[in-house]
């Protein structure tokens, strides 16, 4: 059974997505499930959260005898010609857990069920053979079809090795052949967005280019000539939208987001899911909304220091009085986020969690 994947994407940059994969995976597995949180960005952003300077220039030092340790590793065999896909080198989120509220499940310990897949800035040297191998899956070319799945195996493989619930991935704000092989590899597609023009232009680029990649996918799947290659399924679906609020500033007063917070729902509905206006529908109001977030721009400098999600800073890092109400209020807002896309994409959390939550 393959494990689900869903894939943070929109092609406009500055909407905090790689911020919202790495505090959604920290609070998956605080919700007892097992994720796997994938850097397919070649600028390695999510990477560098995760992991401090001195791991991350580890992870370049080759060793003939280790496994690869970054997803561009794990694809070299098939990229120079002599093998296929590897199984990367699991990588423990390393910063424990921190219980913010008793009452609430905070899981087994973060390495246990919380593992990464590296970026690396060689990815984008992969882009080319992505975007030869593309038209190639139609004339029925096997190798066009290793390589074009060659991301989904990678994560299907490292999901499998851990017993992995979720998986979740971070990709760069364009619409290349890296976020095509992404997004076809894909069970759900969240959409981070910002209240301005760019969102929604965001939108309207990215709505048709979705339903062209799934509709091509379906028809080269139809072309593959084996039986012994495992490939994605042709059934990417939109989850829904985030709002990511912007900071008040004296200058630029709230009501001049609000006209392109009233125009998301719409925009969404006609770009992404091609389907009908709805003139009296709005962000607060909307089913395809996942959910509003404040900026806690106060609370990012500390985490980034104590290299922890905004949501598990305690004192000791310097969350204290507002900073430490901040905190839990972070962890109200993504504990409900995380709980309301696992609803919306039929991903089941663990009955212990549901119960202790059901009671908070």
């Amino acid at each position: 059974m393959n494990v689900p994947v869903l894939t943070f994407f929109n092609n406009k940059g500055g909407v905090v997505k790689t911020s919202l994969v790495y505090h959604l995976s920290w609070m998956f597995a605080d919700l007892g499930m097992r994720v796997v949180a994938v850097d397919l960005d070649p600028q390695a952003n999510l990477s560098s959260a995760f992991l401090t300077e001195d791991d991350f220039e580890s992870l370049f030092e080759h060793d003939e005898a280790a496994p690869p340790g970054t997803i561009h590793e794990a694809l070299r065999p098939l990229i120079e010609g002599y093998g296929d896909v590897q199984l990367p080198a699991l990588y423990h989120a390393s910063q424990p857990r921190h219980t913010l509220q008793p009452d609430l499940p905070m899981g087994n310990g973060a390495g246990e069920t919380l593992w990464l897949i590296p970026g690396d800035l060689l990815l984008s040297t992969f882009e080319d053979h992505l975007s030869e191998t593309w038209p190639k899956c139609s004339n029925g070319d096997i190798r066009a079809f290793r390589v074009t799945s060659a991301f989904w195996r990678v994560m299907q493989m490292t999901a499998a090795k851990v017993s992995a619930d979720i998986i979740l991935v971070d990709v760069g704000p364009n619409l290349g052949a890296i976020n095509r092989a992404t997004l076809i590899a894909s069970d759900h597609v969240v959409i981070p967005l910002a209240p301005d023009l760019f969102s929604l232009q965001g939108l309207r680029n990215l709505g048709p280019r979705l339903r062209s990649w799934r509709q091509d996918w379906q028809e080269k799947l139809l072309k593959y000539p084996g039986d012994d290659l495992s490939l994605p399924p042709a059934h990417t679906k939109p989850a829904g939208y985030i709002v990511q609020q912007h900071a008040v500033r004296l200058d630029r007063p709230v009501k001049a987001y609000a006209r392109w917070m009233d125009r998301i729902p719409n925009e969404y509905r006609q770009s992404v899911l091609a389907s009908a206006s709805e003139p009296s529908v709005r962000v607060a109001n909307d089913p395809h909304c996942l959910a509003t977030l404040k900026n806690y721009r106060s609370l990012m400098p500390l985490a980034q220091e104590a290299r922890k999600p905004m949501f598990h800073l305690k004192a000791g890092d310097g969350a204290m009085g507002s900073h430490a109400t901040a905190a839990l209020d972070v962890y109200k807002d993504y504990r409900q986020l995380a709980m309301r896309i696992a609803s919306r994409c039929n991903i089941p959390l663990p009955a212990d969690s549901m119960d202790l939550l059901a009671t908070a």
